[in-house]
Formats: structure tokens, C-alpha cells, sequence
């Protein structure tokens, strides 16, 4: 098993006949990923990759009911519409690869998703990964390997290199998920602390934080009811206060979001964090 996603979910492609969306959308195929169908508003009754493509998420249901997961990769300024669209139409899972979406437009995704009980990921997320299963995104899939730790994080970039070093230590993923780095974003760490908490193919978890935001602090509570171990990791801790660190969402104003705080939140709620990545291996083995 795995969470969001593995061999068996039917997965779509919002935006599919863009540059960047077809190639990945090969990329997917390739790695296993059960890619059904496409949308292109206009673009009906194309092919990409072999795979159909409709006007509407609501025409792509009607003839593929199967499809329960959407990788979402139209411009910031359609990206509301396409995920409304595609909660509407009853897709579970939506993970959004654009980044930059105005912060008004995802306050309502956000809202209409969990309505809906949806889970929505990014917006600027690299992906969503169960190594040996299935894909959706951006992810450089050889530093994945299959295993037994959850990996939650802010970061694409930090994503790969937690798993390198996981791999690296004989200790693969069971799924790495990227969170998302935009201010707002529509999945929490703790969401996915309980999915994780749930799957009996997990043994232990990896979240990785930075600077800005409250999300770690938010989650660090739930850590004391898991009985699964967690290993906290937090990139910024000497960033200056107002200077933004990369993500749009990595910014320290007034002294909230610091990494001390986060730190200070996670190991009083039970969690082990790593001062470097390298440490994040060593932690979990004693931990396990």
C-alpha cells in the first residue's frame, strides 16, 4: 500500500497539450504511472501520448468514471478554474505543479476542496511519488527507491536529496509527497502525519519544514498521538527576518515562521530533528 496514490489510481493530466505537460506526461507513463486521459479547453480530440483528450474534466468522467486523481499544469491565472473544475467533477486527489497562484484564488480552492473532502496538493508542488508504484509531477524518479518511510515536505529540491540519503542508507519511501512552496497551499503536514499514521506500509516519517508559516508548529501536536516515530528537519535557521529564502512562503516577518520555533515545537511534541540531512538516516534507525 501507500497513500494518494499508487499502481492502481487512475490518474489525468489538466493542461496536457502544453509543452511542459506532455513531457511529463511521457515521463509518467514511462515510470508506471496509469495515465487515462487528458483536458485541454479546445484541444478535444487530440492525442498525447496515446492517451484521449477532452474540453472539460466533466467529459473526460463521463467517459473515464475510473478517474480519481488530476496533476494540474495550466498557467497560474487558469489554475482556479481547473481545480474547481475538477473538484466538481468528484476527483479525490489534485495535485497542482503551478506556482505563483494568486493567494485569493487558492484561499477558495482550499475551501471548496475540503468541502468536498478533497485532498489538494501545491500549489508549486514537484509531485507525488509511491517508488515502485506510481508518479504524478516533476520528480527525478531514480532518487526514489521503494520502502517503508513517509516523507512530507515544503521543498521539491529538498524532497530528492531526503530520499537520496535515505536510499543511500538502505532505507527507501513508502510515498514522498511535495507539499507545495507557495504561501498558500492546500494540504497541511498533519494531513498527511495521520495518512501516514494510518498506512501499514509506513514505519516511520520524515518531515522536512522551513522558515515561514506556522504549518510545523500546527502539526507538532498530533506527533504525540503517533505511534509511529517522526524525524523533523527545518531549512532557514539563519535567515534574516523579511528577507524571503527561495519559496514565496519562506519568509520570517515579526518574529513568526523561525526555525527556532518550529525546532522548539517539534522535539517538545516527540519528534527527533536532524541538524543536517545526513543526520536524518541515523535518527530514524535508532528511532526504529
Amino acid at each position: 500500500m501507500a497513500i494518494l496514490i499508487d499502481e492502481d489510481t487512475k490518474t489525468m493530466v489538466q493542461g496536457i497539450t502544453g509543452k511542459n505537460a506532455a513531457v511529463h506526461t511521457k515521463l509518467m507513463i514511462e515510470y508506471g504511472t496509469d495515465i487515462v486521459a487528458g483536458v485541454t479547453p479546445g484541444k478535444g480530440g487530440q492525442e498525447v501520448e496515446g492517451k484521449p483528450v477532452y474540453d472539460t474534466v466533466g467529459e473526460l468522467k463521463d467517459n473515464h468514471p475510473e478517474v480519481t486523481l488530476s496533476s494540474i499544469w495550466v498557467p497560474a491565472r487558469f489554475t482556479r478554474d481547473a481545480v474547481l473544475e475538477a473538484v466538481d467533477a468528484g476527483i479525490e486527489t489534485i495535485v497542482i505543479i503551478t506556482e505563483t497562484i494568486p493567494i485569493h484564488d487558492m484561499l477558495l480552492v482550499r475551501k471548496r476542496a475540503k468541502e468536498a473532502g478533497v485532498t489538494l496538493l501545491g500549489g508549486n508542488t514537484p509531485g507525488l511519488i509511491s517508488p515502485g508504484q506510481a508518479m504524478v509531477g516533476m520528480l527525478p524518479v531514480r532518487t526514489f527507491t521503494e520502502g517503508r518511510i513517509g516523507v512530507a515536505t515544503r521543498s521539491g529540491s529538498l524532497l530528492y536529496y531526503v530520499a537520496n540519503y535515505l536510499d543511500h542508507a538502505g532505507m527507501g519511501e513508502s510515498t514522498a509527497a511535495g507539499m507545495g512552496g507557495d504561501p498558500i497551499i492546500g494540504t497541511n503536514f498533519d494531513d498527511l502525519l495521520r495518512m501516514f499514521e494510518e498506512d501499514p506500509a509506513t514505519d516511520a516519517v520524515v518531515m522536512h519544514g522551513e522558515i515561514g508559516g506556522v504549518l510545523e508548529e500546527m502539526a507538532a501536536p498530533y506527533i504525540k498521538e503517533m505511534s509511529k516515530p517522526v524525524v523533523g528537519y527545518i531549512t532557514g535557521r539563519f535567515a534574516p527576518s523579511g528577507k524571503r529564502m527561495g519559496h514565496a512562503g519562506a519568509l520570517i516577518e515579526g518574529g513568526l515562521g523561525t526555525a527556532s520555533s518550529k525546532i522548539e515545537a517539534l522535539e517538545k511534541n516527540g519528534a527527533q530533528v536532524a541538524e543536517t540531512i545526513s543526520d536524518i538516516p541515523r535518527l530514524l534507525k535508532e528511532m526504529l
